[in-house]
């Protein structure tokens, strides 16, 4: 069977309406997830993405380092026709 995947990236900070810190992005995660079922798409994983931005050439020169990132990514997908 074939699929389709939709990639939603988990914004860096949460903006949350829960009062409770420990389930947080439990809750964003479940709100994300009804929002893209009601549209077809099936939950599949969420995974981790590296990112490295090397600086600039004037940055480098005063000494800056690479810049490491990690972002959160959550995978939806649907069978095709």
């Amino acid at each position: 069977m074939a699929f389709l995947y939709k990639m939603v990236q988990v914004p860096r900070t949460l903006v949350t309406t829960s009062k409770n810190r420990d389930t947080m992005a439990a809750e964003y995660l479940e709100s994300i997830s009804n929002e893209h079922g009601r549209q077809g798409w099936e939950f599949h994983s969420v995974n981790e993405m590296h990112t490295v931005t090397p600086p600039g050439c004037l940055a480098a020169l005063f000494g800056a380092k690479e810049v490491y990132l990690i972002y959160s990514v959550i995978v939806f997908r649907k069978p095709t026709l």
